[in-house]
């Protein structure tokens, strides 16, 4: 079965940036895409996710409410928070919720170490 990795983020420009990323660093996977969390929660419900970027500042819910809602859902998923928004407070909120930190704008490297640890872990059975 293919890994489905889920893009969260209310720009569509972001998400198709992080998939170009993702691509390349994981031409086999598949993406889905939501524009909000609810969208996202939605996406999940309907299975077949099996990690999330979830993008911090969005209307509504933002990502880290999000990641804190899907970690209980889904304990094992990996999790990544997604921001322009580099200060400690909001690093130390996503990793207190066991979500990783990629900074905006995303690219191949600051996705390499979060794809490459969820690629191990999803092939090593933790789904």
């Amino acid at each position: 079965m293919a890994t489905t990795v889920l893009i969260v983020d209310d720009s569509k420009l972001a998400r198709i940036v992080a998939a170009k990323a993702i691509n390349a660093l994981e031409p086999g996977w598949e993406r889905a895409e939501a524009g909000n969390a609810d969208e996202a929660l939605a996406r999940v419900a309907a299975g077949g996710i099996d990690l999330a970027l979830l993008d911090y500042n969005m209307p509504g819910k933002d990502g880290l409410a999000l990641a804190a809602e899907l970690r209980a859902l889904h304990p094992a998923m990996p999790l990544a928070i997604i921001t322009a928004n580099v200060q400690d407070e909001v690093i130390a909120r996503a990793r207190s919720v066991g979500a990783a930190f990629v900074a905006k704008p995303v690219t191949e490297e600051g996705l390499r170490g979060f794809i490459s640890g969820a690629a191990l872990r999803l092939r090593a059975g933790q789904r």
